[in-house]
């Protein structure tokens, strides 16, 4: 079954195309199941602004346009409706009335941010020192532990930003692979930064040595 689950829309200022956009490509190309996965409009108390979400105010009509797709196409493709989200220990209360309020299919679990983004920087491009490595595992355990998540999307993220996959990587990589071994949660091999790699001859993820470890 081919299937995918880590879809994004223009809502997050990084994708480009429709939401129909999506679903009609997705048939074209044989996949039985296609997943929307947004990133998460979280509800600062702050009043902080992301540049890589959609406001809470617009999530409504995201959810709108997405069952209404589910039910167009409902014979040619099943459509689910989900989020990529953090784990935001001050935000989950509020993450978990999201669910059940728009009753959402899935969610899957993106560390993208140790805690909050309003305070800490994207683990793709922060993570250049041991301490904030240790803050990737110490987040995507904590995640993984809330049992909040259908699965853990792009778990090596951080060798985007990382120097080398040094001795410090081996063991944080060991410990997130041991903790979703023992909890059964699904590691997602992330494809996005393949082109990138290749281009200008990088290694980011998904990393081969991560991977042999996974």
């Amino acid at each position: 079954m081919k299937t995918n689950y880590h879809t994004h829309t223009t809502r997050c200022h990084h994708a480009t195309g429709s939401d129909e956009d999506y679903v009609l490509s997705a048939i074209k190309g044989g996949y039985q199941e296609l997943g929307f996965s947004d990133h998460t409009p979280w509800k600062y108390r702050t009043g902080y602004l992301s540049g890589i979400r959609m406001t809470p105010e617009e999530f409504p009509e995201y959810v709108q346009s997405i069952r209404t797709l589910q039910e167009k196409y409902k014979d040619r493709i099943s459509i689910k409706l989900g989020l990529e989200c953090e784990y935001f220990p001050e935000y989950i209360h509020w993450l978990k009335e999201l669910v059940r309020e728009y009753k959402l299919d899935y969610i899957i679990f993106g560390n993208h941010h140790f805690h909050t983004d309003e305070k800490f920087p994207y683990f793709g491009h922060g993570t250049t020192t041991q301490d904030m490595l240790d803050l990737y595992e110490e987040s995507s355990i904590e995640g993984m532990e809330s049992g909040l998540f259908a699965y853990f999307a792009h778990p090596d993220l951080f060798m985007r930003s990382y120097p080398e996959f040094d001795r410090h990587c081996k063991l944080v990589s060991r410990h997130i692979c041991r903790t979703a071994a023992r909890l059964n949660i699904p590691l997602e091999y992330n494809i996005g930064m393949m082109d990138y790699n290749q281009a200008f001859g990088e290694l980011t993820y998904p990393h081969p040595e991560f991977w042999h470890i996974a």
